[in-house]
């Protein structure tokens, strides 16, 4: 039971990263421990979000072994009612000044796209994980490098989606912020795990070798690179242009920019950004960096529940926003809207005391509804739709 909880305990964790991403303030490079955590949460608690939704399929699907027949059709329903709801949800909230910054109708792609892997084992799914990883992101790279903007206005101009929101199909598969072309990794990973039996030692000790080594290899091995080959000051370079061109209005995802743009060419200075692994850009070394801190979170969260069984009771309100995160995470999307002048995120007050009001809020208050209800509100409606999946034979 221990290693679902933990699975509640780090939504949690990764529903407070959108928060600090979101009215956090900027964290300041060679600060102390909160700049620290402020700079961990960028760009790698999406990751996390990513690799748990991949782990919250396996949960519908079938966690050990795959649901057959009828289960597994319903299964295969539910998942795509999940989709379809969350793609009017995302959409809804594209709408908004929050824009593209959204996550919610990535997930939509995410699901259908997982839908030919449910009944994969772990090792597939794990060899997948790697190709993606490996593959995906010069992959985008030379996509992206071609597209021009002609095409994208005319691809665009076709898509009702983007008609509608501004979000459309293509962002959605390549150019937005979470694309699922090189995003798909977290969640194939996450079906990875799903398929683990993390309170088994064997598996914990594996995973905990694995872990730190992919985070020594996808932040060591950039870092590296970038200092031989002069990358890291020519991505400097090229950020601070964009900066002092206005081109970032969301500083704290300032590190995406070389990885975002269109029609830039293949060698120009966006390829700088495969070798890096700086949140958003993208990279495999972004991917495999990313991915181990992911795997490293859920492995210490599991360990210590498991082993440290007191923890449990202190831990309950924060568990307990993990249970209602699709509640929570709209909830803060319509707080930053609502909030006095702000247009856009991170709100122009982002401040230290913002964010702790942010993460006392949704405590307090997925503290106070699990008491009385078994789901958060949102998850109510989900789950509610999703019985439609009952009826198909």
């Amino acid at each position: 039971m221990a290693r679902l909880v933990a699975v509640d305990l780090a939504r949690a964790l990764a529903v407070f990263g959108m928060f600090a991403v979101h009215v956090g303030p900027m964290a300041t490079p060679g600060g102390g421990v909160g700049d620290w955590l402020l700079e961990l949460a960028s760009g790698r608690a999406s990751a996390l979000f990513a690799t748990l939704a991949g782990f919250s399929l396996m949960l519908i699907a079938g966690r050990f072994e795959p649901k057959t027949g009828l289960a597994g059709r319903q299964a295969r329903a539910r998942i795509v009612i999940r989709a379809v709801t969350l793609l009017v949800l995302g959409s809804a909230l594209a709408m908004t000044n929050f824009g593209g910054a959204g996550i919610l109708n990535f997930y939509a792609v995410y699901f259908l796209l997982a839908l030919p892997l449910l009944r994969l084992r772990t090792r597939t799914l794990a060899i997948t994980a790697v190709t993606l990883a490996v593959v995906t992101p010069q992959l985008a790279y030379v996509i992206r490098a071609l597209l021009t903007e002609s095409i994208v206005h005319s691809v665009d101009s076709y898509d009702p989606i983007a008609r509608l929101c501004g979000v459309g199909v293509l962002d959605l598969l390549l150019t937005g912020l979470y694309p699922a072309i090189t995003w798909m990794t977290f969640v194939v990973t996450g079906m990875a795990l799903g398929r683990l039996d993390l309170s088994s030692g064997t598996v914990q000790r594996r995973l905990a070798v694995v872990g730190p080594a992919m985070i020594a290899f996808g932040y060591g091995v950039s870092w590296l690179a970038l200092r031989l080959t002069g990358g890291a000051q020519k991505i400097m370079d090229g950020m601070s242009a964009m900066k002092e061109a206005g081109a970032m209005k969301d500083p704290g995802l300032a590190s995406a920019s070389f990885d975002s743009s269109v029609g830039g060419g293949l060698g120009g200075p966006d390829a700088w950004g495969l070798l890096a692994a700086e949140p958003h850009s993208g990279s495999t070394f972004d991917l495999i960096g990313s991915l181990g801190i992911a795997i490293t979170v859920l492995l210490c969260l599991t360990v210590a529940l498991d082993r440290l069984s007191w923890l449990r009771r202190p831990a309950t309100p924060i568990i307990a926003v993990g249970t209602m995160s699709l509640t929570l995470y709209v909830g803060h999307i319509l707080v930053i809207l609502a909030l006095p002048g702000e247009a856009a995120t991170p709100p122009q007050s982002a401040s230290a005391v913002l964010l702790f009001c942010f993460i006392v809020g949704a405590t307090v208050f997925a503290a106070v509804w699990s008491r009385f209800f078994r789901r958060g509100p949102l998850e109510y409606l989900l789950n509610g739709a999703t019985k439609l999946a009952s009826s198909v034979r």
